[in-house]
């Protein structure tokens, strides 16, 4: 597909988008009912709208002893402002985002800052005090048709560091450059003139070289296709290619080995009646998920292949061996709740409910036959999988998650653990009860020390303490417990996605 064809399709869609979603009655959360659900459930604090634009600066102790050569700052990114003038929010996906500091300072203090990203968006929304423009899962009334993709960009799903620079990350439109000191925002990022307002997922991957992978996606605004980034380590535009797909396909985020991309369509279909992305999108387990195999070598070809339906959010590594790439990611087998997580936290509702039913699969692609197929490796209860960037790539890595482990009361992570999915081999460290766990990013140790050397950084949320927090493992002894803890005066909202930068 050439470039204009591309551009025809995904303006197109998004007008299409505005108009459908205009003049439909509002399908949002009661402010209200959700704070009666938080008053009954105090780990609804996670998804409680923010009422300033910034969080702190708050410093405070940290408890246990930091290990020598770690320094830095854990950059995190998530939905935060969910609710305006009696309308809230009913998709996670929807409230703008906010970026999270958290310093390690040196001196055995943490410090945290949070601030909103300064979208046009959210700008022009909080000039007239209520939602304008449309939102990604909930269908918002009168609202303003949008011109390009960042009339509508929330940058709330995670963040990129480039050769010392930050960026806020969203799905379907252009990344924004934030200040990393003060988290102020710069503005949206145009990485080539004629490239303006394209989509930039919120999952680029780094290479080898310190290159990095990205794709866009149009199918968020009703068309077909997929935009392959590859950006310098200096953070300079490589290329950009575009890639035609056969038909519509749902992805978050992809994989990668030493020579290939994967991109991994989950099938869906619109529901003929108007409203929001997602309330208007059904995924449909009778079709096979599409897969693209994507040589680094020519980003604007694929291959094909196809394996039975998958619901995927996100993926852990990718390796290749003997002629085949094998892929981990997560599956769930809950499809409502997967187009839709914590739908009930979002309203209100605090009541135990089974999860997504998402469990570790591998993927196996055989470039000799082109088959496809899937394997489950036994592993379930987890998300946000991440991995030592430095592990071979001929064989699987050690994985780092979020858990749930035993019975608890919130349907949401309560324990980190790391997994060696060839080995059978787990480690894990359950918090305390009533606490919740984000993401643990992994942080190399700097020098010799080899794979797997390095800490886990992950957040925290202490609903009974109403606090947040911080903790730092040993990453090849999680099972030992934190090294080093640290508690803010407040609880921020749950996010998504971080990243590390070492001081």
């Amino acid at each position: 597909m050439d470039r204009r064809r591309f551009l025809r399709n995904l303006f197109a869609g998004a007008v299409a988008g505005t108009a459908a979603m205009r003049g439909f009655p509002a399908l949002a959360g009661d402010p209200a009912r959700f704070a009666a659900g938080l008053r009954e459930y105090p780990w609804l604090a996670g998804w409680r709208s923010v009422a300033s634009e910034t969080l702190g600066p708050a410093t405070v102790p940290v408890q246990g002893r930091l290990p020598a050569g770690f320094a830095g700052t854990l950059y995190r990114n998530g939905p935060a402002w969910t609710e305006r003038n009696g309308f809230r929010y009913e998709h996670w996906f929807d409230g703008d985002g906010m970026v999270h500091g958290w310093r390690f300072n040196g001196d055995g203090t943490l410090t945290h800052h949070a601030r909103m990203v300064a979208t046009p968006k959210f700008v022009r929304e909080q000039a007239a005090g209520r939602f304008l423009f449309p939102a990604a899962g909930t269908t918002v009334p009168e609202t303003q048709p949008v011109r390009n993709n960042d009339d509508a960009n929330a940058a709330n799903t995670s963040v990129m560091v480039l050769d010392g620079r930050l960026f806020a990350l969203c799905e379907a439109g252009s990344a924004f450059e934030l200040d990393p000191d003060r988290l102020e925002t710069i503005g949206p990022v145009t990485w080539r003139q004629d490239l303006a307002a394209m989509p930039f997922s919120a999952h680029p991957l780094v290479d080898a070289d310190g290159s990095v992978w990205n794709f866009g996606s149009i199918g968020l605004m009703g068309g077909t296709g997929l935009l392959v980034w590859h950006l310098g380590a200096d953070g300079h535009l490589r290329e950009a290619q575009v890639l035609d797909a056969p038909g519509h396909g749902y992805l978050h985020a992809f994989a990668m080995t030493a020579r290939h991309l994967v991109f991994v369509l989950i099938p869906f279909r619109f529901d003929e009646h108007g409203g929001a992305f997602f309330e208007r999108m059904r995924f449909t387990p009778d079709q096979p998920s599409r897969i693209a195999v994507v040589s680094k070598d020519a980003p604007g070809q694929a291959r094909w292949f196809e394996a039975p339906f998958a619901a995927i959010y996100h993926f852990g590594d990718a390796f290749e061996r003997n002629g085949t790439i094998v892929v981990r990611a997560v599956r769930h087998a809950d499809i409502d709740s997967a187009r839709s997580p914590m739908h009930g936290a979002m309203n209100g509702d605090g009541r135990p409910r089974a999860g997504s039913g998402a469990r570790l699969a591998e993927l196996h692609l055989d470039l000799r036959d082109g088959r496809a197929r899937w394997e489950d490796t036994g592993i379930a209860g987890i998300e946000f999988p991440l991995f030592d960037p430095r592990s071979p790539g001929d064989r699987g890595a050690r994985l780092y998650a979020p858990a749930t482990d035993g019975d608890e009361a919130t349907p949401y992570f309560n324990a980190v653990a790391a997994f060696d999915p060839a080995r059978g081999r787990r480690q894990l460290h359950r918090y305390g009860t009533g606490i919740l766990a984000e993401e643990h990013v992994f942080v190399p140790r700097p020098g010799r020390g080899g794979v797997d050397a390095g800490w886990l950084v992950g957040t925290l949320l202490d609903a009974d303490r109403q606090r947040s927090g911080i903790a730092v493992f040993d990453a090849r002894h999680v099972d030992a417990g934190p090294l080093a803890q640290a508690w803010l005066p407040y609880t921020v909202p749950l996010g998504f996605h971080g990243r590390f930068a070492a001081a």
